[in-house]
């Protein structure tokens, strides 16, 4: 008699399912954000790209990003909330390795965050479409900081 396991327990079980659906960010548009910062250094920097990649942080970061794991997302998003509204953050943009899982998962979680503090209107929540392998994909190394040339050609 052949007895069923239980599924194991995912990291994100332990915390409540996200109720916002965030949209996406085509990667182009991001790029053109950080080109325009670098092309103009007095322009003010209403974005910040938040890269929830935990281990499997590796081969670089798209540029200027901060390092949120997911896994550790969900305690921390009053400090981000707090930090973006004093720097007059108005997108937060999330990304892990395809954005098919803890990117989306964290940008949700965040946007709830906002929703909760009523502040829907003046901060929002965003997804990089294709994570950091569509950024790498696309634009090579191009803005990325602690590049890794031989980590990306397994992706090749």
């Amino acid at each position: 008699m052949a007895t069923e396991q239980a599924p194991a327990a995912q990291w994100w079980d332990a915390f409540p399912a996200p109720r916002a659906s965030c949209p996406s960010i085509e990667a182009g548009e991001v790029k053109q954000m950080l080109e325009r910062l670098e092309q103009e250094p007095s322009a003010k920097r209403d974005f910040l790209l938040v890269d929830v990649r935990r281990t499997d942080w590796e081969g670089g970061t798209i540029k200027s990003s901060i390092n949120f794991p997911a896994q550790t997302l969900y305690q921390t998003r009053q400090i981000i909330y707090d930090l973006c509204v004093q720097a007059g953050i108005t997108k937060i943009i999330f990304y892990c390795g395809s954005s098919s899982g803890r990117g989306p998962r964290s940008a949700n979680w965040m946007q709830d965050y906002i929703n909760e503090r009523g502040d829907e209107g003046r901060l929002q929540s965003l997804i990089l479409k294709g994570g950091v392998k569509g950024w790498v994909k696309a634009y090579g190394a191009s803005l990325m900081d602690f590049w890794e040339p031989t980590y990306w050609e397994q992706f090749k």
